[in-house]
């Protein structure tokens, strides 16, 4: 009877510790600010408003990102030094949107074509530490809604 006790008493602790482990961690995940809105991929899946998924199959694709050589032909521009002053632009607030990537492409979630090629929906340069082409692909469509063009955003 007193395991049970001991048992019953900890599960609060411990629940609390699950769901503050993913606040907290969210906070070294990529994130961007598009306005009053941050848009922070998800770390863990309960937190996930919006899901993306990546292909290798340009056919199957309903949003095309080109990865650019150059900051000046990019749409969206992540530079990044993980000790600057700014990297703190998106704290988390009631409007941040959290993005998931999924596992497999699937028909109810923008499907991301990754490519050097032109003929994208959108462009960008990514030089970072903390952040991967995916990363930004993955933000940049999520801000969106996996739909047309967004405004400038902001780290």
């Amino acid at each position: 009877m007193l395991r049970f006790k001991i048992m019953a008493s900890a599960l609060p602790l411990l629940m609390a510790g699950v769901f503050a482990h993913g606040e907290l961690d969210s906070s070294t995940q990529p994130c961007i600010a598009i306005g009053g809105t941050s848009v922070r991929i998800a770390s863990e899946p309960w937190q996930t408003q919006l899901r993306v998924s990546f292909t290798n199959d340009p056919t199957v694709a309903t949003v095309r990102v080109q990865i650019t050589d150059s900051a000046e032909a990019a749409d969206f521009v992540v530079v990044d030094d993980a000790g600057s002053a700014e990297g703190n632009a998106c704290g988390g607030n009631a409007a941040t949107r959290f993005v998931g990537i999924a596992t497999s492409p699937s028909p109810a979630v923008p499907i991301i074509y990754l490519s050097q090629d032109g003929n994208a929906d959108y462009r960008i340069f990514v030089r970072s530490k903390t952040f991967t082409a995916r990363d930004a692909a993955a933000l940049i469509v999520g801000a969106s809604g996996g739909h047309g063009r967004i405004a400038a955003a902001s780290l």
